[in-house]
């Protein structure tokens, strides 16, 4: 899906006019970490529109900027933001009503003096400058490397990021320990004759910058439309029994993949129904049966015995489960794995619990003919 600058008719060349993508943004185009604005067909009572819009830059980072002249601004316009001295270019992502909720539950105070404004709309001089600044991030990138590995610095450069000026480029570095990087940035401001900043990021906004594909076949969440990027813990993996194998679990990054979080309150629920079995073990006549599977969604618990000669696979119910459970703690064991076989054992226990009923209801009767007795000796 392509922005909403870009359009249907073609240059002379073949490219699509608009984000100069033809039609397809990707991970670098404009629909990385996209929103889509569904209070845009709302009346509001206020008619005075919000002074603020969102606009997003390279590498899907955002960015929130006073509207004080009032521009007539629409999303996928590109602008002129005011920076540390200096400006840069990036696009409208947001406008609207839905600027204030994403500022308010980003705790952002609309009176802050650090929310810097918006000069102007780009002019084509502007975007001709800054498409020659992202010209210049690509080997700027290789040559940073080269010069990390003269200096035998421990850490990794996966990203440039240029100013639209041309007077300030932002180095993203992941690394495992403190790097002392002030030689670096000697060397790298007497080369590209510009200001350097590092900024570290870890393994997993490195992913979310660079983009890639997943092994669903679709495009790294991270880098699409995922904001928040949640710890996902290793027990996540084993509530929705997934075998704990680096190859499956892991991403691109290194880290558990961010999908585990997706259904992990759906597989919580139905685990309140799925009896926890004592060390994964279940005591029948014939031997010690072994928890091997269990079906979450349909509730099933598959068992198998321990002695050679059957590696057979018995289902059991999560009730039937439970109901074994309960008779093992009142010293009765099940005859098999076959739930068939448990009639017998199931009249013993009926038999057993109507006894122990007529037994209290005896006791009652006795306890109640010897208080009127009592009572009319003492009359």
């Amino acid at each position: 899906m392509a922005c909403s600058s870009c359009g249907t008719k073609k240059t002379q060349t073949g490219q699509v006019q608009g984000c100069q993508n033809n039609g397809s943004c990707g991970t670098s185009g404009c629909n990385k970490v996209n929103q889509f604005d569904w209070l845009s067909h709302l009346e509001i009572p206020d008619p005075t529109p919000f002074p603020f819009v969102e606009v997003k830059f390279k590498g899907g980072r955002k960015g929130y900027y006073r509207n004080e002249q009032g521009i007539d601004l629409q999303i996928g316009d590109y602008v002129v933001v005011e920076a540390l001295r200096g400006y840069h270019i990036g696009m409208v992502s947001l406008r609207g009503e839905l600027v204030r909720l994403q500022m308010k539950k980003l705790k952002l105070n609309t009176q802050d003096a650090n929310l810097t404004e918006i000069w102007r709309m780009a002019q084509a001089r502007d975007m001709e400058k800054f498409a020659e600044s992202r010209r210049r991030e690509l080997p700027t990138l290789y040559r940073s490397r080269q010069v990390v590995i003269e200096l035998n610095l421990n850490m990794k450069i996966s990203d440039v990021e240029f100013q639209a000026d041309g007077t300030k480029a932002t180095f993203y570095y992941s690394a495992d320990h403190r790097v002392d990087f002030r030689e670096l940035i000697k060397c790298l401001g007497m080369e590209f004759r510009v200001r350097i900043e590092m900024r570290q990021i870890n393994v997993r906004q490195e992913s979310a910058r660079i983009g890639g594909i997943g092994s669903c076949g679709r495009e790294l969440c991270c880098s699409t439309w995922l904001a928040d990027l949640k710890n996902i813990e290793p027990i996540i993996a084993r509530y929705q029994n997934l075998s704990i194998n680096a190859q499956k679990v892991t991403g691109q990054c290194g880290r558990l993949k961010c999908c585990l979080n997706y259904e992990l309150d759906t597989y919580l629920d139905a685990l309140h129904d799925i009896p926890q079995v004592p060390n994964e073990e279940l005591t029948t006549g014939l031997g010690i049966a072994r928890l091997q599977k269990t079906d979450i969604f349909k509730k099933i618990l598959w068992f198998s015995y321990q002695f050679e000669g059957d590696g057979d696979w018995y289902p059991l119910t999560a009730e039937q489960v439970t109901q074994a459970l309960q008779w093992q703690k009142e010293g009765l064991i099940i005859p098999s794995l076959q739930a068939d076989e448990w009639g017998l054992l199931e009249n013993a226990v009926s038999n057993k619990n109507e006894s122990g009923l007529n037994q209290k209801k005896e006791k009652s009767l006795n306890r109640n003919t010897r208080r009127q007795t009592d009572s009319q000796e003492y009359e």
